[in-house]
Parts: C-alpha cells; sequence; structure tokens
C-alpha cells in the first residue's frame, strides 16, 4: 500500500486467516500494523492487491465497503464513546440505526453483552464516567452489537493500567472460548503470549515472520524478530553519572515488574541497582543497564554494563563490603566479564516463595 505522497506503508503482504484463528500482530512503531488491520476492514483501501473475504473480493460494485466492515468489526485503542449517552445507549445505537432493529430488541441485546464484558450493573450510567478498561469493554460490547464474524483490536491495552488490561484481556481470552475470530496488534507480548493462536512479527511494511507463540517469541528464525522480542520484553536504562534520576528509574522498574506480573521483585531490583550505582560502580564512563523478565515470571536477569572500565569491578579493594554483601543477599547470581574497554556485570534475582505466592 502507498500514500499519496509516495511512502510506502506496506509491501507484499500475504496473510490468510482462518475461522476461530486470534492472529496478532507485533512489531515497532511504524512498522505497519494499524494501516494493515485498516486495510482489513477498508478503513484504508489498498493502491494495490486484493482483499478476500469467505472468497469473495471486496470491494465490488455488489458488495461495497459497508458491507464489509458489518462483518468485520474494530476496536481502537481509545474506543469513540458518544459522550452524550449512556452506557446501554452506545451499545444500541448501531443495531437501531444500522441494522434497523426494534428499540426493545435491541436493549435486551446490548444488556446481555453488557453481562458479557461485565458492565451490566453501569448501563445507565454516563459513559462519560467509566474507566479507561470500562470504556474498552465498552467498545468491545458496541462491536459485538453488530454480530461481526471478526474483531480487529488496535493496541487495545496501551493506554491501560495493568488492573484494566487484565479486564481487557479477560474479556477477549472468553471471546476465544467462544470461537471468535480476533486480529489484534500490540505492543504488549504478555497479551500476545495469552491470546494468540499465531503470531505474526513485521518490519518496514513487510511480515518478516509468523508462527506459534513458541516459534515467534521463544524460538525466533529471524534475527529481527529476536532483537524485537529480546528489547520489548526488557527495561533498558543509560546512566550517564552519579547525578541520574533515582525516582525516575524505580519508578520505571515498578512499572516494569507489575506489566510483566513480576510481582514485588521491583524492590529487590531497586536496591541491587542503587547499592551498584552508588557504591559499587566505579563510574568511569556511562552505564548501561538491562533488565529481562524471566519467562516462569518469577525473577528477571540484569546486565549492568560499565564503559570504559578496563579492571576488574567486584574484586577492587576499595569495594564497599557491605554493599556487595547487599547485593549478594539479593541476587542467586553474580559474575563479570570483560565487554570490550569496559566491564559487565550479571546478576540474577528472583522471587522467594512466599513473595511468589503473595502475586
Amino acid at each position: 500500500m502507498t500514500l499519496g505522497n509516495g511512502t510506502k506503508v506496506l509491501s507484499r503482504v500475504n496473510l490468510s486467516i482462518k475461522k476461530g484463528e486470534i492472529v496478532t500482530l507485533i512489531g515497532p512503531s511504524g512498522c505497519g500494523k494499524s494501516t494493515l488491520l485498516q486495510c482489513l476492514n477498508l478503513l484504508n483501501t489498498p493502491s494495490s492487491g486484493t482483499l478476500f473475504f469467505h472468497d469473495e473480493p471486496f470491494p465490488q460494485r455488489e458488495k461495497p465497503a459497508t458491507e464489509l466492515r458489518r462483518k468485520v468489526g474494530m476496536v481502537l485503542q481509545e474506543p469513540s464513546i458518544f459522550k452524550h449517552l449512556d452506557v446501554l445507549g452506545n451499545v444500541i445505537l448501531g443495531p437501531t440505526l444500522v441494522l434497523g432493529m426494534k428499540r426493545e430488541d435491541a436493549e435486551k441485546k446490548g444488556m446481555d453483552l453488557l453481562r458479557q464484558v461485565g458492565l451490566a450493573e453501569k448501563a445507565h450510567r454516563r459513559s462519560t464516567d467509566l474507566s479507561g478498561g470500562e470504556k474498552q469493554r465498552l467498545g468491545i460490547a458496541r462491536c459485538l452489537s453488530m454480530d461481526p464474524e471478526i474483531i480487529l483490536f488496535d493496541e487495545p491495552t496501551a493506554a491501560l493500567d495493568p488492573r484494566m488490561t487484565s479486564e481487557v484481556k479477560s474479556v477477549m481470552l472468553a471471546l476465544a472460548k467462544k470461537g471468535m475470530t480476533m486480529v489484534v496488534a500490540t505492543h504488549d507480548l504478555q497479551l500476545a503470549r495469552d491470546i494468540s493462536t499465531r503470531i505474526v512479527f513485521m518490519q518496514d511494511g513487510e511480515i518478516v515472520e509468523s508462527g506459534t507463540v513458541e516459534q515467534v517469541l521463544d524460538n525466533p528464525r529471524k534475527t529481527l524478530t529476536r532483537i524485537f522480542v529480546e528489547n520489548l520484553e526488557s527495561l533498558i536504562f543509560h546512566v550517564a553519572s552519579r547525578d541520574y534520576d533515582l525516582y525516575e528509574m524505580n519508578a520505571r522498574i515498578e512499572w516494569f515488574c507489575k506489566h510483566y506480573d513480576l510481582g514485588r521483585l521491583y524492590f529487590q531490583l531497586e536496591l541491587v541497582l542503587e547499592e551498584m550505582l552508588t557504591k559499587v560502580l566505579p563510574f568511569t564512563g556511562a552505564v548501561g543497564i538491562r533488565i529481562h523478565s524471566h519467562e516462569d515470571r518469577r525473577g528477571a536477569s540484569v546486565e549492568i554494563e560499565q564503559e570504559n572500565c578496563s579492571r576488574p569491578i567486584l574484586d577492587r579493594p576499595d569495594l564497599d563490603e557491605l554493599s556487595l554483601m547487599i547485593i549478594r543477599g539479593m541476587t542467586t547470581s553474580l559474575k563479570e566479564k570483560k565487554a570490550g574497554k569496559g566491564r559487565i556485570i550479571q546478576l540474577e534475582v528472583r522471587l522467594n516463595d512466599m513473595e511468589h505466592s503473595e502475586k
């Protein structure tokens, strides 16, 4: 697909979606995920190629784009909630205006859908009073009111905190159990792991790799895929001096641990990194920090690279022994290795059994 200014957005995209599949599109921002979704229900018309639905090409004179959109619904990152309507009013608007359904029947159907997404008690509240997660669930109910065969989700949890994300994910999993076909564009790899039957990785408007969760996320064949997955499931810092912003770093660590279901691991990570940055590292240059969550969600691997450091760090005679003892007490593994002109300290942080049971 090419934009009016000549910029190529999608190229050589060949994608088939089977009934009941949950296909998740992942890739860096600007790779074409959202544009591909918009092409699937002709909100964007491809400049070349053909879209087939039930083996019939769209659009055509007898079957315009509007007919396709009734069967291929879409839930946006920020649903366009009608603020002047209550929750139920938002759900019944489409069936009454577009499908010609009687209001009484539409309200009955609307209440059933609100029960399905957990919003029945709020049917007559103002839609503006809903939380972000509730608005997203309302968007799903409104989409379902049109009886779609496929639902497209564009970053459905991007603007939500972990609790709200869990709410939306639960609704999507319930739809999956009922056999709903879904295509989801997301940066949330945990969401992708939990709901997908197939993962599609995109880069620069092309499909680079496609396969199961295990194939694409755990054992990617392509280098581009592996780099993307590793970086997305990691938290990366660049510390230029000892005057770094401790509060900003700790806030990002806490968000990362909650996002990847690492419980209270952020306490250990914050303490270990503070000791490393204030008492252990010689700060002979900038420091790079990378935190990567373990697949079992009980720990994290940390790499701390001290640039321009030719001598060992952990064996220095002037090292603060108390700090080193604290770090060893909070980690299960502590190693050091040479890396070019610098040194890398590798450590593993794990939740103990009691902390894991409290998650």
